[in-house]
């Protein structure tokens, strides 16, 4: 079982915070994905994916050459109840709009 504190603490990023939007928003998403959408860097976006999938919070599963994350299902109801909180706050402004399509020719689609 998650820690509280640990939980909060991969919360308290605000890059953490839109690999968590992006994530629940299209549930199984490519590192190259979150790269674009949040216009950083693969090594950045690597390590705080490490972060919340250390803790718990996210889920990571290799389709080929590329890792695909999700949202760990086995979180307890009081996490889930405040990543509704955040499915359903705005996102930063940095974040593309999620009705264009990706752009990639790198990308893992």
């Amino acid at each position: 079982m998650i820690n509280q504190v640990d939980f909060f603490k991969c919360l308290s990023d605000q890059t953490r915070l839109n690999i968590l939007k992006l994530v629940l928003n299209k549930q199984n998403i490519c590192v190259c994905e979150l790269t674009e959408q949040l216009e950083l860097s693969q090594p950045k976006i690597s390590r705080h994916l490490a972060l919340l999938r250390t803790h718990g919070v996210l889920l990571d599963e290799r389709k080929g050459q590329w890792v695909y994350y999700s949202l760990n299902p086995d979180l307890p109801i009081w996490a889930l109840d405040i990543l509704k909180v955040i499915e359903n706050d705005e996102i930063e402004t940095r974040v593309k709009q999620q009705d264009q399509p990706f752009i990639t020719t790198t990308c893992c689609d």
